[in-house]
């Protein structure tokens, strides 16, 4: 978890590990919450003209998301 949180690309780990198939390492490892954010910081937020996250002008969504 350590090197997945420090960026290092999972098949440089499975490699190192010794792994064959990288869907062993994947069980190994899980991304934290902060590793979560983080790939989320990375990802642009699709928006409206305004500026706004297109999701956030339907009502529908939102009230889905509150009962969350």
């Amino acid at each position: 978890m350590h090197l997945i949180s420090a960026g290092v690309d999972v098949t440089v780990i499975r490699s190192w590990l010794g792994h064959v198939s990288l869907d062993t390492t994947n069980h190994y490892a899980r991304a934290n919450l902060e590793t979560k954010r983080k790939a989320l910081e990375k990802v642009a937020v699709p928006t409206t003209p305004a500026g706004q996250p297109s999701w956030k002008r339907d009502a529908s969504v939102l009230a889905w998301l509150d009962t969350l």
